[in-house]
């Protein structure tokens, strides 16, 4: 079913497309200061960050290929650290912006989104209101593209589940040998729209894996922590980051990604986890060679 490591992976996403400086000032935006960033998560364990780019004035997400070029120069110039583009930017990326941060950029990673979903970025969990909210497009045609695309190109794909049926989509386009065996996945959890975190929601998804498979988990808001003690303790890899979860503890701002890096690190120690270095991250997801 899976791939057990004693090596845990630890993914710091540092920006995401809907975190800004006004929820926390520790967002970066510029290329210098995701390079900073990057660096002092790997200090704290990283071996992988994830990385939306974003526009340095007012912090939007930006399909800029020169900006994520910048960003890969910065970042490599800083520390060992691998790069995980994101594929999905912003949601008003067009379909070939998004299948050009694999075809110009080439980073060692990107993320690959499995399956359209409702998609909620502000909600009231006490009241049930929706506010701002997008249909996240990601049909089979568009994920064998962008599958594809990272096969001619020697990049890895992440691929991001949000639910049991996008983990089935990858199944299915698996047959059609779109992907480099064995396949990486990322569990989200705790998106409005996506699957809700509890045990048997996180056992129902790594039994639905290939074998082979390694996976990782990342949980939005409070879910992050959570979601990640029980990976660590189940074989799994971690993500953490200011992307999808702007605190340290309850209601305490995370200083950096770094520091929810530092956290995260203390857990995979508990569970007796070694953490990975990026060679030794690279080893585990097969990647190739840079």
């Amino acid at each position: 079913m899976m791939t057990k490591n004693n090596k845990i992976i630890i993914t710091a996403a540092l920006t995401g497309s809907q975190t800004y400086k006004e929820h926390n000032p520790n967002v970066p935006y510029t290329a210098k200061e995701v390079a900073e960033e990057a660096r002092r998560c790997r200090e704290e364990g990283a071996s992988i960050v994830h990385i939306h780019a974003r526009d340095i004035k007012t912090g939007k997400p930006t399909s800029d290929l020169n900006h994520m070029k910048d960003i890969m120069r910065a970042v490599r110039s800083e520390s060992d650290i691998l790069i995980n583009f994101s594929t999905a930017i912003s949601e008003w990326a067009k379909e070939e912006e998004r299948i050009a941060v694999v075809t110009e950029c080439k980073p060692d990673l990107c993320s690959l989104n499995t399956g359209s979903m409702n998609f909620a970025f502000e909600v009231n969990y006490k009241t049930g209101e929706i506010g701002r909210d997008w249909v996240f497009y990601n049909s089979f045609t568009l994920v064998t593209k962008l599958a594809l695309a990272m096969k001619e190109h020697g990049v890895k794909p992440e691929l991001e589940v949000y639910d049991i049926g996008h983990i089935h989509n990858t199944l299915l386009l698996r047959r059609q040998g779109v992907f480099v065996e064995p396949l990486h996945y990322q569990f989200v959890f705790g998106v409005a729209g996506g699957i809700r975190f509890n045990l048997a929601t996180f056992s129902h998804m790594i039994q639905e894996l290939p074998d082979g498979s390694t996976w990782s988990v990342c949980g939005v808001g409070p879910n992050s922590f959570p979601v990640c003690m029980v990976a660590a303790a189940s074989g799994g890899h971690m993500r953490v980051g200011l992307e999808d979860n702007l605190y340290i503890s309850d209601k305490t701002l995370a200083k950096g990604s770094w520091e929810q890096v530092r956290k995260a690190a203390q857990i995979a120690r508990i569970v007796d986890r070694d953490i990975a270095t990026p060679d030794e991250a690279r080893a585990i997801l097969n990647l190739p060679k840079r």
